[in-house]
Parts: structure tokens; C-alpha cells; sequence
């Protein structure tokens, strides 16, 4: 079994690669940034692979990010730490959210009433954001269509002094990413090039200053090929996530969901789980 340190070196090697061999034309400015996802791992974890070099981390649920980015070790021994959230965020958590230690980036921003709720809690405090766009048109998935989107950032750009417009960031379907191994580029990623197009042209900004976070554990290659800026990956580092075991069921419950069931919706990224 492979440890941290290797996963990551395994992982940042990959990220060079598909950088380098991009297509002139898509390929970002820079090399991407990569967001460890940290969900239900330990915080023995996050400071073994801070202590790698590694610095963005990203979180899924409030408790959770509340908890770690609180906890003693990890403030004192990973001060240049770099929290982002990827989750969704209800509107009654935003507070609890943006009162984070080191919260940087708040990822997964879909809709005017969350970006001022979060401009509101933030103070005096500047945290950058991104819209969630949901390129792939799947109920199951958060964000905002492409209309929506340019609306949402217009909004943050123009009424949301305490936020910073960072990008775009959308959960790509797998299976596109797959066909696009073989038959073409990923749609989902096309069309958050697209919609970065048409947010940039209602802000009068150069394309370049909006960053793409698309990819994750299964597709960020591909992603990175069409020009993201941001990867999103937990599992291929960290190994397979850990959830708590049910309670007993009752003798007349239906069954509870297995492992394996679980470890399918998982890799499925459904309901906005970024990995």
C-alpha cells in the first residue's frame, strides 16, 4: 500500500505531465493547483501530507471543516494552510462556515442569496469564491446553469465587497470524461470554458483572470488538458474513504445501504461530493 508522500509525488508527477503535454490554446497560465480532499480523514492525515509541501485542502461538509481547521495541531503545525470548501453550504451554516481558521476559497458558491449571506459574514474579511455551474445538466448535482452563473458572478463582482471572484467550478459527468478518452473532449468542461467566456464578457474581464476548477480523482487529467486551473483529489492520496457504520436496523427496516452500494454513489461524486 502506497503512502501519502508517494500519492502525492504520484499525483503531482501526473499533474505536471498532462499540464505539459495541454494543448497550447487550453492549457492554463500555470501549472493547477491541487486541493488534497480531506473528507472523513483524520487530521494525522492532512499533517502528514502538509508536511510533504502539500497546502490546499478542501472539505465537504461544515462540521467537518469547522472541526479540522479549529483543531490544535493543525494550527499550530500547518499555519500556511489553505482551506476550501467544495461542499454545499446551506444558507443557516454560512456563518459557521466563513468563521473557519484559514478558510480560503469557498468553491461552490450557487446562488445570490448564499454569495450575500457570505459577503455579509465575512466582514472585514476577504475570502475568494467560485459559481458552481452544473455543465452536465444531472438533478443530482448542485450548481447553477450557465445563465444563473454569469447572473451569480456579476453579482459577487458588483454588490459582494468582501468576496473575491475567483472562477468557475463545476463536477463534470465521469462518463464524459471517460468518452473522452477515446471519442473527444469532455462537454462539461467545454462548457465551463464557455460560460467563463460569457462571464468575462459581462465583467469586461480577460478570460485568464477567472480560474476553472474541473477535475477530480478520475478525471483530472482530462480536465486539466481543457484548461483547469484547480483539481480537486482525496481518494487516489489519501486511499478509500471511511464512513461510519449504520446502527442495526430495525427487524421490519429496509435494508441499509452496503459498502459496496456506498463505495458506487461515492465514486459516482453524486450530490456535489467533490474528490
Amino acid at each position: 500500500m502506497s503512502s501519502i508522500p508517494e500519492n502525492l509525488r504520484d499525483i503531482l508527477q501526473k499533474v505536471s505531465t498532462s499540464y505539459e503535454s495541454a494543448p497550447t490554446e487550453r492549457k492554463a497560465k500555470s501549472s493547477p493547483r491541487l486541493v488534497a480532499v480531506s473528507k472523513t480523514k483524520p487530521v494525522e492525515m492532512i499533517i502528514e501530507a502538509y508536511d510533504e509541501g502539500q497546502r490546499h485542502f478542501g472539505e465537504n461538509y461544515i462540521q467537518e471543516i469547522k472541526e479540522k481547521s479549529a483543531h490544535p495541531e493543525i494550527l499550530s503545525k500547518c499555519p500556511e494552510i489553505k482551506w476550501h470548501f467544495i461542499g454545499n453550504c446551506q444558507s443557516n451554516k454560512a456563518n459557521a462556515l466563513m468563521k473557519c481558521p484559514n478558510l480560503s476559497v469557498v468553491e461552490t458558491v450557487t446562488s445570490k442569496k448564499l454569495a450575500g449571506l457570505l459577503n455579509k459574514q465575512a466582514a472585514e474579511r476577504q475570502v475568494s469564491v467560485m459559481v458552481q455551474i452544473n455543465t452536465s445538466g444531472e438533478e443530482n448535482k448542485n450548481g447553477l446553469d450557465p445563465v444563473e452563473g454569469v447572473d451569480c458572478a456579476k453579482f459577487i463582482q458588483e454588490e459582494c465587497s468582501n468576496l473575491s471572484l475567483m472562477g468557475l467550478m463545476t463536477i463534470g459527468n465521469l462518463g464524459n470524461s471517460m468518452k473522452a478518452n477515446t471519442e473527444g473532449d469532455n462537454p462539461d468542461f467545454s462548457a465551463l470554458r464557455q460560460v467563463r467566456g460569457d462571464v468575462a464578457k459581462a465583467l469586461n474581464l480577460e478570460e485568464d483572470s477567472l480560474e476553472l476548477s474541473m477535475g477530480m480523482s478520475n478525471d483530472f487529467e482530462e480536465a486539466i488538458r481543457m484548461g483547469s486551473t484547480n483539481v480537486r483529489v482525496g481518494s487516489s492520496i489519501f486511499g478509500a474513504r471511511s464512513y461510519p457504520k449504520p446502527a442495526a436496523p430495525a427487524a421490519d427496516a429496509k435494508p441499509a445501504v452496503t459498502a459496496a452500494e456506498q463505495n458506487l454513489t461515492d465514486n459516482l461524486e453524486k450530490v456535489n461530493i467533490s474528490s
